[in-house]
């Protein structure tokens, strides 16, 4: 059956992200989206069970969020934030900076994860310019990590990861260290810090889950070991929570649950619960004291256009209400779970090597997928939308997800897997 004339047209002239354009599935056409439901051309209705991409975490459409996006559009969508202020941005930094830990105070607002980070990198890079220590420009990132798909991110990404390897050489070189997940690999990254620390700007990780790694879990140890080490050697940590932030993990950010603060980090994702692209990089008091001078090279020299845009800072201030007013907590709660109950099965079934679960994420981990399309269909087929990738089936569904729906999503993963394609 044809699809939508929209659909045909356009397909000859987009560009899909992460696929082989020769090989790849053709999408679906959305139409419509409400709650956990996509709708599509057809008529037919798919459960979403990964938010899209970590982002719709109080379901599609909310009423109080789409009200924010329509006053807002009425009055002003967007202005330049140069030179110009705009009230919800303004409100958004002041609530971001009183709901973070300690003094992560003074927020820079991009459109995109990838943009957060490179921020990031740049603050921590000019840091130490700016207090004279030339040469501190390299960073300590993780294997099985993600930072975003642009090409100073993919410098700090596992260089082993596939989407990324191919850049090998195109890109600065950074520290590559194993996570301090034990008493061998916390000496080798001590080692490792003792030695290059005067070419060490900072320390960047995921907290508690790298995500597009392969949903590689870790425990808050991990991140005091962090911080302790950053703190030793005088080095900056920068926490990437992107994925983690506003509540994935059980707590509102996952360095919560470690009881640290980092210098510096980064959010997007569910910050405006999947309605508009924002990110925000938010620093400590005394990163942004270093980038105070009379010297105007001392000012962070970045801008995006769309920065602090208007419209997607209403829409974040929506979902932080949402937040501050609802019972998140105890839905996470509830689908971590129904999620272990649910998915434990699946640990005896071909293929499978291991089934996790931390907060609203729930992983599939198999020895291999050997053929990613045909499980791809099988799994709409069941009347849901989950995106497997590398060895991974996962869900990260909206927090407001019903449990019928939650189950329907289980229960589709448990049926495809056991007839393994």
């Amino acid at each position: 059956m044809h699809g939508p004339q929209w659909l045909e047209r356009g397909m000859k002239h987009v560009w899909l992200p992460y696929a082989q354009m020769q090989t790849a599935l053709p999408p679906l056409p959305a139409v419509s989206t409400q709650g956990r439901t996509i709708t599509l051309a057809d008529g037919s209705e798919l459960i979403d069970g990964i938010a899209s991409w970590w982002t719709a975490c109080h379901g599609y459409n909310h009423p109080h969020i789409r009200a924010a996006v329509s006053d807002q559009l009425g009055r002003m969508p967007h202005v330049m934030f140069g030179g110009l202020a705009n009230a919800p941005a303004l409100t958004l930094a002041s609530r971001l900076a009183a709901m973070l830990p300690g003094d992560l105070e003074r927020v820079f607002f991009t459109d995109s994860g990838s943009v957060a980070v490179e921020v990031a990198m740049k603050m921590a890079i000019q840091y130490w310019l700016n207090r004279g220590r030339t040469g501190r420009t390299k960073l300590v990132a993780f294997r099985g990590g993600y930072h975003g798909d642009t090409m100073a991110t993919m410098a700090v990404c596992d260089p082993e990861e596939g989407m990324h390897s191919l850049y090998q050489g195109a890109l600065p070189e950074h520290f590559i260290a194993d996570l301090p997940v034990d008493a061998r690999s916390t000496r080798a990254l001590d080692a490792l810090l003792a030695q290059s620390v005067d070419n060490i700007a900072a320390i960047i990780v995921e907290p508690l889950v790298q995500g597009a790694g392969g949903m590689l879990f870790h425990s808050p140890d991990v991140l005091r070991t962090l911080r302790m080490l950053a703190d030793r050697h005088g080095v900056l940590l920068i926490l990437d929570e992107i994925f983690t932030g506003f509540g994935r993990t059980g707590s509102m950010f996952a360095c919560e649950q470690a009881g640290i603060v980092p210098d510096i980090i980064t959010l997007s994702k569910a910050l405006t619960a999947g309605t508009m692209a924002l990110a925000a990089t938010v620093a400590r008091r005394h990163v942004f004291d270093a980038f105070l001078s009379d010297n105007p090279m001392h000012a962070l020299m970045h801008g995006p256009t769309f920065m602090a845009n208007a419209m997607a800072c209403a829409c974040a201030n929506a979902s932080l209400d949402l937040f501050e007013g609802g019972d998140w907590q105890d839905q996470v709660a509830r689908i971590a779970q129904q999620m272990r109950t649910e998915l434990e099965p699946c640990r005896n079934l071909p293929h499978v090597v291991d089934v996790r679960v931390m907060g609203a994420i729930g992983v599939v981990e198999l020895d291999r997928i050997r053929d990613m399309n045909a499980l791809k269909a099988a799994l709409i087929a069941q009347g849901v939308w989950v995106r497997p990738f590398r060895h991974i089936v996962y869900l990260t569904p909206a927090f407001n997800i019903t449990a019928p729906e939650l189950g329907k999503l289980t229960a589709a993963i448990r049926t495809v897997l056991a007839h393994p394609v």
